[in-house]
């Protein structure tokens, strides 16, 4: 399966694509610019500086949108691009260790990674933050926290921690959260796991970041779909449109010379012939 490219290389290090029919179009981030960007139907992309970081962006769900910065999460209640946001407290001071990537559990509550700027192993944590923003770890000890969903029932949550070379999968209910971590997929296609979606049958795509490539894989982990790109560094990926049917992907030329592929940093598009469905959005 073949990719389009949606827009010119308009970032250093795309990732975290996100949809919400309140808005123009997908959003994204270029996170260590510390800019939130959005892509018209026009095919105008608006960015907006936000602070050092801009690892997330998720839509509220009673309006506006919550980003995750470098250390702490920054609130708006209106759903403009450049809205005026609301810095909550810091998780930590340690500035070796930034946020990174996240996603909302289907009651709301908001779970985001943290890692460390020099990548060692087992220097980040998972936090979950509640509707009341309060902050909790869920997970120590983690490397580079990527993609998190939920299953269309709501019963299975799906993580990659990129540093295992896994996808992984919990289970989860309103009751007890995320419990029983165990392998859902082994990546032995070239490139780490970093972002994923599921889609409305329950299929896993994942963006192989190093591996030019987005691989969907069904809900008994099987392989059935490669979406190829013409650059190494696949970071993330969501479904967007008005049907929820085009896959948007983004990418990342972090670390590249100015030569070296050319389209990196642009965003891309395909598409998957699955729908996806609507991005879970924070209670808070």
């Amino acid at each position: 399966m073949k990719s389009q490219q949606l827009t010119d290389v308009v970032t250093e290090h795309g990732e975290g694509p996100v949809y919400c029919s309140r808005w123009a179009g997908p959003r994204w981030v270029d996170m260590m610019a510390g800019d939130i960007l959005e892509l018209a139907p026009d095919g105008t992309v608006s960015r907006h500086h936000v602070g050092s970081v801009a690892a997330v962006i998720r839509p509220r769900a009673d309006g506006g949108h919550l980003i995750a910065g470098e250390r702490g999460l920054l609130l708006s209640g209106d759903d403009a691009l450049d809205a005026p946001l609301q810095a909550l407290p810091e998780i930590w001071s340690d500035d070796s260790v930034r946020l990174n990537e996240g996603g909302c559990d289907p009651d709301g509550n908001f779970y985001v990674g943290s890692m460390a700027y020099d990548g060692r192993v087992g220097g980040g944590k998972l936090y979950r933050f509640g509707p009341d923003h309060e902050p909790s770890i869920f997970l120590d000890h983690v490397t580079v926290s990527n993609g998190l969903d939920w299953s269309p029932d709501g019963t299975l949550a799906y993580y990659n921690d990129t540093h295992t070379g896994r996808t992984d999968v919990f289970d989860w209910s309103s009751a007890t959260g995320l419990t029983s971590r165990r392998p859902f997929v082994t990546i032995t296609a070239d490139g780490g796991p970093d972002g994923l979606t599921v889609d409305a049958e329950g299929g896993v795509w994942v963006a192989l970041f190093g591996g030019s490539a987005v691989h969907r894989y069904d809900p008994d982990g099987r392989l059935d779909a490669v979406i190829e790109l013409p650059v190494s560094q696949v970071t993330a990926v969501v479904f967007a449109g008005q049907d929820l049917d085009r896959l948007v992907i983004t990418t990342s030329r972090q670390g590249m010379g100015d030569s070296a592929e050319p389209l990196a940093g642009a965003l891309f598009e395909a598409d998957p012939g699955i729908r996806g469905r609507a991005v879970l959005p924070y209670a808070g």
